[in-house]
């Protein structure tokens, strides 16, 4: 498995291997001393043998994903070892479960389960096996849906147009009050679990700085549980929710506490699977996913457009980045709402019409500003920031003095920053495939094929704006009851935590 950049404490890089050691402390439960012994059976348990001759059978000491998220021992590295769910397995199970409660006469044990696709993960898949994305997605649709007998199928790029919306809103908000009263800037892009789960870990001083809006991935967690649900009649218990990711990191992002329904003990993303699991899993079925059928793409939650010719939906393009978009869609919204400036997309990419684009010293650092007429002083300034070792400079000048600790202020003159703890972004995310060939998986060479496939929907059936879903603003209205309610900030929005210092034992646990 590979998680994003997979950082140590000790030793901050990119695509470092994983932890030497968990240090995660198991709780041990003293007892007075008896001189008891301990005997393994065939199957390889362990029993305490008392004098009496009585024995009992000895618990396996575990660790979750949660305990994970919960310590400060490592980042996103020795994590992969721990995951006991969350893979194509535990889909297997709710499935046989499903044809079970059918067999049995009991369809109210039936869950609904919906599949949610992110479009890296559809762009991965068409690199390798020679598609399009749209013949991917038609790929998924028939897999999931006919063969394996999931009941939805969403796409992730519809529910991205929700985290856009109101991240663009956010950073007006906050662009308006520091230079008002103050406050924090730059905003830093949330969509990255493993640059959160950094954050919250060792530089909790930067955390007022991040973005409050929900991942795609968990808006479209909330669509499913909260909306979906509702309107056919169901629980969110009763509705199994599973993504396909082209990163490991959202395993952990699915695990987070505040994406956990106590009422109902159910998360908004009950499993996540990566890009090369599904592979794995057409595998496992004996499939190639170059020879299966294709099933017709359908328009519910999912970022689609009427085709020129057949008038049938396709697939819809994004904007900006293969990571989401951020920084191009905010740097445009910021500039209509703010200062009157229409952008195009051109104009972005290109540094024009007072928009200037200047490389970093790697290839994985780009800046972006905005100048008025005959004002040197930039009025928008936007950077990406991509990989660990840009992130660590971006930590170095947000980092206060120690009497400012805490204190959301900050020496950096950037407004916004488009943060991913991979190199390349969300494209090279490490749940995505590798090549057969001799191209090594993390080639520039490679990443560009897949970047290729990504942008062949754009190309194909051009970009829509998230302003011009028609469907978002049908939900704003009819689930979220308007775009300022209180059940939008809990449906799209959430917080962060630091994580305490643990006490590391002695006996770290080897892996």
């Amino acid at each position: 498995m590979g998680f994003s950049g997979a950082v140590v404490l000790t030793d901050l890089n990119d695509f470092i291997t994983p932890s030497q050691a968990c240090i995660k402390p198991v709780e041990i439960k003293k007892t007075a001393a008896e001189g008891t012994q301990i005997r393994v059976d065939d199957t390889g348990g362990y029993y305490e043998v008392r004098h009496d001759g009585g024995e009992t059978k000895l618990e396996t000491a575990s660790i979750s994903l949660n305990d994970c998220l919960a310590c400060s021992g490592c980042i996103t590295s020795a994590e992969s070892v721990l995951i006991t769910m969350q893979s194509q397995k535990e889909l297997y199970e709710i499935l046989t479960a499903n044809k079970l409660a059918i067999d049995q006469g009991r369809p109210n044990d039936v869950r609904t389960i919906v599949v949610s696709v992110a479009p890296q993960s559809r762009a991965s898949i068409a690199a390798k096996y020679n598609l399009t994305p749209l013949q991917v997605h038609m790929r998924l649709l028939w897999f999931f849906k006919q063969f394996l007998g999931v009941h939805y199928v969403f796409d992730t790029a519809f529910s991205r147009d929700f985290s856009l919306l109101e991240s663009a809103k956010e950073f007006v908000r906050r662009y308006r009050q520091h230079h008002a009263t103050g406050g924090a800037l730059p905003m830093l892009a949330s969509a990255c679990p493993g640059w959160i789960c950094y954050a919250e870990k060792t530089h909790d001083y930067i955390l007022p700085f991040i973005d409050t809006t929900k991942s795609p991935q968990q808006v479209m967690g909330s669509l499913v549980k909260d909306y979906l649900g509702s309107k056919i009649g169901l629980t969110p218990d009763k509705v199994y929710h599973v993504s396909v990711m082209p990163c490991y990191d959202k395993k952990l992002e699915a695990s987070r506490q505040d994406f956990y329904n106590e009422i109902y003990s159910t998360r908004d993303v009950d499993c996540v699977i990566t890009t090369g699991e599904v592979e794995k899993m057409f595998g496992e079925q004996g499939l190639r996913i170059g020879h299966v059928p294709e099933a017709e793409v359908e328009s519910l939650f999912t970022k689609a457009v009427a085709s020129h010719d057949a008038g049938i939906p396709m697939l819809a393009g994004t904007e900006g980045s293969s990571s989401g978009g951020y920084l191009s869609y905010i740097f445009r919204y910021a500039a209509r709402v703010l200062y009157g400036i229409n952008l195009t997309l051109e104009d972005v990419e290109l540094g024009r019409n007072g928009v200037q684009v200047r490389a970093g010293r790697n290839i994985d650092f780009k800046e972006y500003t905005l100048n008025l007429p005959n004002d040197p002083t930039p009025v928008l300034k936007f950077a990406a920031a991509y990989g660990f070792r840009n992130i660590q400079n971006l930590v170095r000048k947000l980092k206060p003095t120690s009497s400012l600790r805490r204190r959301p202020t900050a020496t950096s003159d950037y407004h916004f920053m488009e943060v991913m703890a991979c190199p390349s972004g969300c494209i090279n995310g490490g749940g995505q495939l590798k090549p057969d060939d001799d191209m090594a998986s993390a080639s520039r060479e490679w990443v560009a094929t897949t970047e290729e496939a990504y942008r062949w929907v754009a190309n194909e059936a051009g970009v829509q704006f998230p302003e011009a879903n028609s469907a978002i603003g049908v939900l704003y209205q009819e689930w979220l009851g308007g775009e300022e309610t209180e059940k939008a900030r809990l449906m799209l929005h959430t917080g962060y935590r630091a994580v305490e210092k643990t006490n590391v034992s002695g006996l770290a646990v080897k892996w």
